[in-house]
């Protein structure tokens, strides 16, 4: 089996939470009330704290899953529900902050809500991270 050989293995996991990385970047794109990209081309710092922090949430969900799963179809449907729960963590931020809109801030360059938003990711990706393995 390829898989057996771990340079191919590495590869295989290193494309397919790649592809998975992409996908879900888009899916946060989405729900986000800003254009993430557009606002990293315009110097957006709070942006761009924010969206490190869901790609390192993303990557460390991966991790977990890949470590704790026999096969890359189990990592991936395992990291899947972790980026599900991890977005779900971000409507959660939104709704816990009545007094202010985390996007509309965010989208102003409020740096303050760039970094909670950035650390709430990374905390939820560990919380997630490592249920994945029961």
């Amino acid at each position: 089996m390829l898989l057996a050989n771990p340079y191919f293995a590495t590869a295989a996991y290193f494309a397919v939470t790649g592809l998975a990385m992409i996908l879900f970047l888009t899916i946060f794109e989405l729900v986000t009330k800003y254009r993430v990209w557009k606002e990293i081309k315009k110097g957006n710092v709070a942006v761009a704290m924010a969206t490190g922090g869901k790609v390192f949430g993303i990557a460390n969900i991966f991790r977990f899953s890949i470590e704790h799963h026999d096969s890359i179809g189990q990592a991936l449907i395992w990291g899947s529900f972790g980026f599900l729960l991890l977005l779900v963590s971000y409507f959660v931020f939104e709704f816990m902050t009545p007094s202010f809109h985390v996007d509309a801030e965010i989208e102003r360059d409020n740096r303050a809500v760039g970094f909670l938003s950035m650390v709430l990711s990374v905390g939820f990706s560990y919380i997630v991270g490592a249920s994945l393995k029961l």
